[in-house]
């Protein structure tokens, strides 16, 4: 499976855009909410710092390592999801120029944590299971996030045989995060003209609106 990302760097410069004061807000209320207990995959760690890298260069990586408490993360070690969200609202910011907006920064990261994932045993076992069919993917993909997190509820409502909504609870990442995980996952199993969006329905809760051919 391709993962497809924003050119690697542009020929003018583009300058890290700094956090807007909604996002500082939003991202304190959700670590505030985190427990020690509500952890993430050392995967999606390596996989925003590799997304870094690879559109903005080597040295908007380091400013991201720089705020990392682990100089290392293993890919099936778990890690609070109260330093990754600090993570992936700084990378948000540092490629907003390069992806066209924070909230389009985010939902890149998000394609390359599903790329990832599906690139794992637990990912691949997933694909496998689904043959290539989307509806079996989506039915497998409750279970599959408990595999890459610890927290929150997923589940699936069917609106018709290519469409439905996939409802998050108490999920920490923000809608345009997961539109770009449910793309790049129903990509992968080859779902056409494909139409996913996310609504918040809460701070921790959101609904994502899905159709296929």
């Amino acid at each position: 499976m391709e993962l497809r990302l924003p050119p690697r760097r542009p020929r003018e410069p583009v300058p890290p855009q700094p956090l807007e004061a909604d996002a500082v807000r939003e991202l304190r209320l959700r670590c505030a909410l985190a427990t020690p207990g509500d952890t993430a995959r050392g995967m999606f760690f390596r996989g925003i710092l590799d997304t870094v890298r690879r559109i903005g260069g080597s040295g908007m990586e380091q400013l991201c390592r720089q705020s990392l408490p682990e100089k290392r993360y293993v890919d099936f070690f778990s890690y609070p999801i109260s330093q990754f969200l600090p993570l992936a609202y700084q990378a948000a910011g540092l490629l907003a120029g390069h992806c066209g907006g924070m909230a389009a920064a985010h939902r890149v990261m998000g394609q390359k944590a599903a790329h990832d994932f599906l690139e794992s045993v637990a990912g691949r076992t997933m694909l496998m299971l689904a043959y290539d069919e989307p509806r079996l993917l989506l039915g497998q993909l409750p279970a599959g996030f408990l595999a890459a997190v610890s927290y929150g509820e997923r589940s699936m409502v069917w609106t018709g045989p290519r469409g439905g909504r996939f409802v998050m609870k108490r999920d920490f990442m923000p809608a345009a995060y997961h539109e770009g995980v449910l793309r790049a996952a129903l990509e992968a199993v080859g779902a056409r003209d494909l139409v996913v969006q996310g609504r918040e329905l809460g701070l921790l809760d959101t609904e994502y609106a899905l159709s296929w051919r």
